[in-house]
């Protein structure tokens, strides 16, 4: 697949040569001379395709534009000379038009450079341009350097004067510069000041120990600085790391930012194949001097961590089998465990690969196979018609037990499951959906699993963050997983046997009757299982009161902080031949709650040892952000209506607001820079969120235009 990566240099910064690209086919990329092919046919495309998107810049004729440098003539030659056309490929479409760049799909693109390639003297041939990297690669461009190719090149419009010579001015070093590979130890204990894993650390608390920020100061919380990201729905959690801010953004884009200043250090974009939509992705992870992440194409690409240039770059699944990649990776011990989700034959898996060099280490199935542990919990099904096991976030790791823990998402597919046929030895638990697996790392093992859930028939995914603390056990000192569903309900395992511990319920749903105390397996309402013909009143929603936003956990307290949004639906029958939301023949609607006064959001502190809540805070505004808790005492949280507000951890009492551009999707961040702490978060809808919830509160709009940002807030000096 293609991918390529912008170095980002200010002196590139402008709208330059631009949209001048290609693509199309895969063919002969050579021509006459070794220079680029093309068509005449694309020439001619190209030249019409131009007048509407280039020449405004760049002028009617290639090199009379007041905004854009010349596309033709010894300087734009003397520019490219020696370059491949892969090289001017992925300059212009991911930078022009500037107004909309990578907007004009691949053929136009290549048409366009067709149009350029003719008028800078290059003779077509009968072999189209084409857009492959393999083929994009072998051409190069075909000039010789002109004798004012030795001077800085001015032009007629835009560029530096022939000659000129700029004043000196102090350019700071770059950060960059003292960036440090996140060793082992390092990722393992990261400073105080630093975010260097999703959740800061691998235990998934999404706890910040600083405590600069605090009750009594927070309310002078001001905006340190914020920047536009690449446009469209944004669920990524920024890293901070020795000063840089590492982002994902919509269209597979990764930037690494000054943390002080938010100025632009690199830049990857990433080229997907024609026709593939960009998907969300929840987190990237930094190990090692490289940044990893999950690509919409279904890789998983490394890059330098200081120059954000491909190291490797590994495909992971198919996309024709209909699957994606929306949680992030998680790395320790070597191993990048990129989990996928879908409805491909056979179920989901947890891909490993090696760090350094991105070769597959293991694979596990989260649909268990027929012939191994668990294979017989699918009501008799082959496997090529078992489906489901997505893993939606990435999974959690504890380094004395070396162990990760993740969890599987149910199967929509929930048909031939409902009713438990008549086999010998065969269940319609449906393993391993919906349970806690624990897994070696090095060899991708299964140590144990909990099934919290089985056969579940309402998309009540127990699919999230597994969150590692430490707490009494009978009166010992045990690490622990705290998890829960959509309904809002939480299990605690200890962590080295995957033992029940206990449960508590946030009191929101309506589907769980009981819940046995010594082996946590759960009677649910026998008369909410859809399937009957009859419409049912199930809470929550299936978009979850409690969804993938990670919650917050204060390991010094033991307390929980944990977004919810309160709702419910109807599971109605759909008529003859159609599937539904669910394969039992279902389509969920979404409807308040009997007793709601309209307040959705609600923000519900809870001590886990416990199970006794502390506090709620609830709004009218669905919440749509992860949650941060910090020792400062303070817990920020956002929600529909743009507002990231700041609580106090002990009360829930509300210290601070602010009203961003767009929805809080991701999670916000704390870290610290010479000595002041910063609060950050971005914010992009169109994630499942703002997706679902929207219709209870038709009072709060959405932006009209979808964008996305990063927001960092200080204190005043």
């Amino acid at each position: 697949m293609q991918r390529t990566v912008i170095a980002v240099r200010r002196a590139l910064g402008h709208t330059l040569a631009a949209a001048l690209v290609l693509g199309a086919g895969t063919a002969l990329a050579q021509g006459p001379g070794g220079a680029p092919s093309f068509t005449t046919a694309q020439a001619d495309r190209g030249k019409a395709a131009y007048s509407l998107s280039c020449s405004l810049c760049h002028g009617p004729n290639l090199d009379d534009g007041e905004f854009g440098p010349p596309l033709k003539g010894n300087r734009f030659r003397d520019g490219w000379v020696g370059k491949t056309a892969q090289e001017l490929y992925d300059y212009t479409s991911r930078s022009m038009p500037s107004a909309a760049p990578n907007s004009l799909g691949s053929a136009t693109y290549a048409d366009l450079l067709a149009y350029l390639l003719q008028n800078n003297d290059v003779v077509a041939s009968d072999r189209p341009f084409p857009t492959d990297t393999v083929a994009l690669q072998v051409a190069k461009m075909p000039w010789n350097l002109s004798p004012q190719g030795q001077l800085r090149s001015g032009g007629p419009s835009g560029g530096l004067a022939p000659g000129a010579t700029l004043p000196r001015w102090p350019t700071p070093p770059s950060v960059l510069l003292k960036v440090r590979p996140v060793s082992e130890q390092l990722l393992l204990n990261p400073p105080a000041g630093s975010w260097i894993s999703w959740r800061r650390t691998v235990d998934d608390v999404g706890f910040s120990p600083l405590k600069q920020i605090n009750k009594a100061n927070v309310k002078e919380l001001r905006v340190a600085w914020s920047l536009s990201l690449p446009g469209g729905p944004n669920e990524s959690t920024p890293l901070m790391h020795d000063g840089v801010v590492f982002v994902h953004s919509y269209g597979d884009h990764i930037q690494a930012l000054d943390a002080k200043t938010g100025d632009e250090l690199w830049h990857y974009a990433r080229r997907l194949p024609d026709g593939m939509q960009p998907t969300t992705k929840r987190n990237i992870a930094l190990y090692g001097d490289k940044v990893y992440a999950g690509t919409s194409d279904l890789h998983v690409v490394a890059l330098d961590m200081k120059t954000g240039k491909v190291v490797w770059d590994e495909p992971i699944a198919d996309t024709k089998d209909g699957w994606r990649l929306t949680g992030g990776p998680l790395v320790v011990k070597g191993k990048v465990m990129q989990g996928i989700v879908g409805r491909g034959p056979g179920g989901g898996y947890l891909q490993a690969l090696d760090a350094e060099t991105g070769k597959a280490a293991w694979r596990f199935w989260s649909i268990a196979r027929p012939e191994e542990m668990g294979g017989n919990s699918w009501n008799g099904l082959p496997l090529e018609q078992r489906n489901g096991g997505s893993i939606w976030t990435a999974s959690s790791y504890d380094p004395d037990l070396n162990l990760i823990f993740f969890g599987p998402a149910p199967t929509y597919d929930t048909g031939p499951l409902a009713k438990l046929n008549k086999i010998k030895g065969v269940t319609n638990d449906a393993l391993y959906t919906n349970a806690t697996v624990a897994l070696n790392p090095d060899t991708g093992k299964r140590v144990w699993h909990f099934q919290h859930v089985p056969n579940d028939q309402w998309d009540y995914d127990w699919a999230f963050e597994r969150q590692i603390v430490r707490m009494q056990v009978n009166g010992q000192m045990k690490k622990v997983i705290v998890t829960g569903g959509k309904e809002a309900v939480f299990d605690v395992l200890e962590a080295d046997t995957g033992k029940y511990v206990s449960s508590f319920d946030l009191g929101v749903q309506n589907i769980i009757k009981s819940i046995d105390p010594k082996t946590g397996k759960k009677t649910m309402d026998p008369t909410l299982y859809p399937g009957d013909g009859q419409k049912k009143l199930v809470c929550p929603h299936a978009g979850g009161a409690k969804n993938w936003i990670p919650g917050s956990i204060n390991p010094e307290t033991g307390i929980m902080y944990q977004a919810l949004v309160e709702s419910c639906m109807d599971m109605i029958p759909v008529g003859v031949g159609e599937r539904g939301s669910l394969s039992t023949g279902v389509r969920w609607a979404i409807r308040p709650r009997p007793d709601s006064d309209g307040r959705y959001g609600r923000l519900q502190a809870v001590d886990i040892k416990t199970g006794k809540t502390v506090w709620i805070d609830r709004q009218r505004a669905p919440l749509t952000s992860g949650t941060l808790a910090t020792a400062g005492g303070v817990v920020f949280q956002g929600a529909l209506d743009r507002w990231l507000t700041a609580y106090d951890d002990a009360t829930g009492k509300s210290l601070w607001r602010t009203r961003m551009t767009d929805v809080p999707n991701s999670a916000p961040i704390s870290y610290e820079i010479d000595g002041k702490q910063y609060v950050a978060v971005v914010v992009g809808y169109g994630g499942p969120h703002t997706a679902t919830f929207p219709a209870l509160v038709p009072d709060i709009t959405l932006p009209a235009v979808r964008s996305s940002s990063i927001w960092v807030f200080e204190l005043p000096q």
